[in-house]
């Protein structure tokens, strides 16, 4: 098995490294590969497919996105819809050319409806419109299942995706003008400890709950067991 592993100098990418290198450990027969914006512009097809041709993965673990915080977002929508959209439409055509024989991308809890009802699920991602604070993100990484299950139509590849929670640790961006909102807080935090100043924290109680999991954390409890198993799981 050889794995690629797309935005692999990214959060969820870095922690797929520590856990394969770290602590589960590469198994016989296993190869890993983790690819970084230096080794190709994702949002070119013909630098994706080079790459792609060069490392020749059995198995991807699709990661790589223009991503950002809140006001980034909000700034941003056409560029976050376009890029990401080349960014997954060059990804998994050049995972289908190569034969690639699983894909699992990873999406992105804002996909879901803006009005809906809890708890929610995979089924219901289609179910309304987004946030308007980042449609374009959002509905770009929805798409990424309608890639799927067209790829599965045409050409029977077995293509998947896992929607986690919010996700934060090392290797995060902690901007506090373009991160997300723990990074954020995280900065903060050590500017005020840094200068010994206190800091107070609002939290509205009517705002709906968020679930936050510390990436190497998950990666042990969520992505160790859908991510990795499901691609595992062909591959033995």
């Amino acid at each position: 098995m050889r794995a690629l592993v797309t935005g692999g100098s990214g959060l969820v990418g870095r922690a797929i490294q520590h856990v394969v290198k770290e602590e589960r450990g590469a198994k016989d027969g296993e190869e890993w590969i983790f690819l970084s914006s230096k080794d190709a512009n994702l949002m070119n097809m013909e630098e994706t497919r080079a790459v792609f041709e060069k490392h020749r993965p059995t198995h991807v673990i699709h990661l790589a996105a223009m991503v950002g915080g809140l006001f980034k977002n909000m700034k941003y929508n056409l560029d976050f819809w376009r890029n990401n959209i080349y960014i997954n439409d060059n990804v998994l055509q050049a995972a289908h050319e190569v034969g690639a024989v699983k894909v699992v991308s990873c999406l992105s809890t804002c996909i879901f409806p803006d009005k809906t009802t809890y708890p929610i699920d995979g089924t219901m991602i289609h179910n309304g419109p987004p946030h308007e604070s980042n449609f374009g993100y959002a509905y770009a990484k929805r798409m990424i299942d309608v890639h799927n299950r067209a790829y599965l139509q045409q050409h029977g590849r077995c293509y998947t995706a896992v929607i986690p929670t919010n996700v934060f640790g090392p290797h995060d961006n902690f901007s506090i003008e373009d991160g997300h909102v723990l990074p954020g807080l995280i900065h903060k935090a050590y500017i005020a400890q840094s200068k010994s100043h206190s800091h107070t924290w609002w939290v509205s109680s009517k705002a709906p709950n968020k679930s936050n999991s510390f990436s190497r954390r998950k990666l042990n409890h969520y992505y160790y067991f859908k991510c990795l198993n499901c691609i595992f799981t062909i591959y033995e």
